[in-house]
């Protein structure tokens, strides 16, 4: 540890002495994030727990708490030494886990009266009162493969809509946001195999109605998901046409920004590319495009949180389904929020349920592993400008674990039933 800022109190010190990891670039800015902490609990009388739940590491120990208004800036985070982030995060990082990157990777304790997620006038920075979410093993989806005769109504199977020319409907946050989550059945779907390798027969469905779902064929065959080395790969566009190379995300938390880091691969930065064809809107554009966004992928879980000063404008399938809204709707994501974006268990959930609707159900769900985003200038019904490829600077991300577990059910599946000839 490097030499302390002078004058450190005895407390600090000892505090100090817990500190996780080895990175003695810290140091300074470590001892002042606990010195702030110090002279707050002086005036609550919470210094002599904090160093009991440092010391044991003990979760039965009681909260400690700091007043809300104590640290809220504008976008609701702790500022020390010219650095930003939420306290519990910050003392957890500092005391727990050195390699925490966001808030989205902790879960207060059943005992903990003042955690975080309550969002109480005061908030509990015990790092003990916290657990990190893990993520969840996705069980492998069993997988017939198809054969027989074309089905009578193949007619009816919708065509392919990735919403690029739909004109989508409109909603703001946090106003249009309810608390709807997405409910997973409570036994798997047709189509789950279970940690015992038996496939979902019971016959009932959620409401209790027996469904009876028919057996799956002798060759049925388990597909399991894998993680990829990058999880997800984004495309810059102004207007309709792409910029640059497409940014291959092997950090589960990076930003896309305005700004010209050419080589972090925790940044994706659009302030570097040219465009010979770049028209002045698009210019103007790019200069609020600022800090821009921050996208986790934390316990099978994609967050996007807008950092800029400008608001950025989502399109996701997965999200709009957990909420109701139309597949194509579009959500305005003022600065300082953020929004989960993609869930792993609900696109699992949905994938299963494909399976036993045939090829093209299962095919369809590509669309859900694409996210667009567009930055300052929003597009829909209630803007003018109505398509994606109208906004001056967007993005395109493709899920590739998703993606991925989606190529192998098809390949599993054989070809679609749809009747295909040089004359269709």
């Amino acid at each position: 540890m490097t030499s302390l800022l002078p004058f450190t109190p005895p407390i600090v010190k000892r505090l100090l002495g817990w500190k996780k990891g080895d990175n003695d670039k810290e140091d300074k800015w470590s001892e002042k994030a606990v010195k702030s902490l110090v002279k707050k609990l002086k005036r609550s009388g919470g210094l002599e727990e904090l160093e009991k739940a440092i010391t044991t590491q003990d979760s039965s120990t009681k909260c400690i708490t700091i007043p809300s208004e104590s640290y809220r800036s504008l976008d609701g985070r702790l500022q020390v030494s010219h650095r930003k982030g939420l306290p519990h995060v910050i003392y957890a990082r500092l005391w727990r886990w050195p390699d925490l990157q966001s808030h989205h990777e902790l879960r207060g304790i059943e005992t903990c009266e003042f955690a975080f997620s309550l969002k109480l006038n005061e908030v509990c920075v015990n790092p003990y009162h916290y657990t990190r979410i893990e993520t969840p093993v996705l069980p492998p989806v069993l997988v017939p493969r198809q054969t027989g005769e074309i089905p009578p109504d193949y007619k009816d199977f919708p065509p392919h809509d990735d919403f690029a020319n739909t004109v989508p409907e409109n909603i703001d946050f946090p106003a249009g946001l309810s608390d709807q989550p997405f409910h997973l059945p409570e036994t798997p779907p047709p189509g789950y195999m279970s940690e015992d390798g038996d496939n979902n027969e019971n016959g009932q469905g959620m409401d209790g109605i027996d469904t009876m779902p028919p057996s799956p064929p002798i060759d049925a065959q388990p597909v399991t998901y894998t993680e990829p080395s990058f999880w997800c790969t984004i495309s810059y566009y102004e207007l309709n046409t792409r910029v640059g190379e497409p940014f291959h995300a092997s950090q589960s938390s990076l930003t896309v920004d305005g700004f010209t880091d050419p080589s972090n691969s925790e940044r994706f930065c659009l302030g570097l590319l040219s465009n010979i064809n770049r028209t002045q809107q698009v210019e103007m554009t790019r200069r609020h495009i600022g800090v821009g966004v921050r996208l986790y992928y934390i316990g099978g879980e994609v967050f996007a949180e807008c950092l800029s000063e400008s608001a950025v404008f989502v399109q996701s399938p997965n999200c709009n389904q957990r909420y109701g809204w139309h597949p194509a709707t579009v959500c305005k994501i003022p600065p300082g929020c953020n929004l989960k974006i993609f869930n792993n268990q609900e696109f699992a959930a949905l994938l299963a349920q494909s399976v036993n609707e045939g090829f093209e159900s299962v095919y369809q769900l590509t669309r859900m592993c694409t996210i667009r985003m567009s930055f300052v200038k929003g597009w829909g019904a209630e803007y003018r400008r109505p398509t994606v490829t109208s906004t001056p600077c967007w993005i395109e991300i493709h899920l590739n674990g998703p993606l991925q577990w989606l190529d192998n059910v098809l390949r599993q599946m054989g070809s679609p039933q749809l009747p295909c000839s040089s004359m269709s």
